[in-house]
């Protein structure tokens, strides 16, 4: 299974989108500063995930919500004020 993730930061209003194999442990990595633009947000939350079989399908998902569609879906349906 893989996994397409969104990241909220707790303390700065920034988002992160990725994909992986193993969610725990990414948020864990995300988490414990072992990446220059995530370090500097700390601490990390998911607040939306996608589920797919195939690593493909991940990586359109995160490729999607990376594009301006894709974050005006986010604005719209994940991160509502």
């Amino acid at each position: 299974m893989y996994f397409t993730y969104v990241l909220k930061s707790s303390v700065k209003q920034k988002s992160y989108v990725g994909f992986t194999s193993d969610i725990n442990r990414r948020l864990k990595e995300h988490n414990s500063g072992k990446h220059s633009y995530t370090k500097r947000y700390m601490p990390w939350v998911v607040v939306y995930t996608e589920i797919y079989e195939k690593l493909i399908d991940a990586k359109m998902s995160e490729t999607y919500f990376k594009t301006a569609a894709g974050r005006r879906f986010l604005k719209k349906n994940i991160f509502k004020n």
